[in-house]
């Protein structure tokens, strides 16, 4: 929106993102528990994306770094952080410096601008710039996309220079805990029986020999017509078929034997993705 619609300026632009940070950041602080840590977010950690929804495009910070990281001579890490906050580029003397009247912040000098333009190039129907600035960035399109116009052209060069799906992945993995380190803070929010018991050990040690704790967070429709497959994540123990479970449901009491159920698990099936792929395995245990 702020290219099309509102069209802002790179520096009203800036002043945006670091508004809505820092709602996030106080709305986090409001519900801030001790024992997670620090879950604030901070763009110079890669811990923020800046996206198009709509468009299916996304980037974080990180994601820049890389392209500059090694034309400057200086680690992504470091690069990373100077692509946020106070930190202005002088390309007339090669020289980072704070702010100043005709210096410019590096944020939008190297992020906001190769987008501007980008955005310029494909909306004003100039294949030909177009093409130069994705060969200086090593995005290959097939004949047909650069055959598009408007926001259709700009949508499919977005998506493919910055699609959202990676920028999405490369934060869950630098940034998400572990299923073993998640366990011991989360314990208490998800197991309401006793915190001595083996159920709430196996769950903080991400133990496969403890007793199996797994949640159903969703029943999908099976091949097999009438008939559903119980989809969810283990907490601990290992998921073996043919071994009976107590099943609990929503109204359970503990204590009580309304919408308890004890059956056995038929079979055991691993999901690949939002298609209904499946592989037929013996045992499922929860990942460290």
């Amino acid at each position: 929106r702020g290219f099309l619609e509102l069209q802002l300026d790179p520096e009203s632009m800036y002043t945006q993102f670091v508004k809505h940070v820092e709602n996030v950041n106080v709305i986090i602080s409001t519900y801030k528990d001790e024992s997670m840590g620090d879950l604030q977010v901070y763009p110079e950690k890669g811990t923020v994306s800046f996206s198009a929804g709509l468009h299916g495009w996304a980037f974080t910070l990180p994601i820049f770094a890389r392209m500059y990281a090694k034309k400057f001579g200086v680690s992504e890490a470091k690069m990373t952080e100077r692509l946020w906050g106070e930190n202005y580029f002088v390309p007339a003397e090669k020289k980072w410096k704070g702010a100043g009247e005709t210096n410019e912040r590096a944020f939008n000098m190297f992020v906001l601008d190769p987008i501007s333009k980008i955005f310029s190039a494909a909306m004003n129907d100039q294949n030909e710039k177009l093409q130069k600035m994705l060969g200086a960035l090593n995005i290959k399109m097939k004949k047909d996309d650069l055959e598009l116009k408007g926001k259709a052209l700009l949508k499919r060069t977005m998506q493919n220079w910055l699609p959202a799906h990676k920028a999405l992945l490369e934060m869950m993995i630098c940034n998400l805990p572990s299923p073993a380190a998640a366990g011991k803070y989360r314990c208490e929010l998800l197991y309401t029986g006793p915190m001595d018991d083996a159920c709430a050990t196996g769950i903080r040690n991400c133990d496969p020999a403890a007793p199996l704790m797994l949640y159903v967070s969703k029943m999908v429709p099976s091949v097999d017509k009438g008939r559903f497959i119980a989809f969810g994540r283990v907490f601990s123990g290992t998921v073996t078929a043919g071994v009976k479970v107590r099943i609990m449901g929503p109204n359970y009491v503990a204590g009580k034997k309304e919408d308890l159920y004890v059956k056995s698990i038929q079979r055991v099936v691993l999901m690949m993705g939002r298609k209904q792929e499946v592989r037929r395995c013996r045992h499922l245990v929860r990942p460290r």
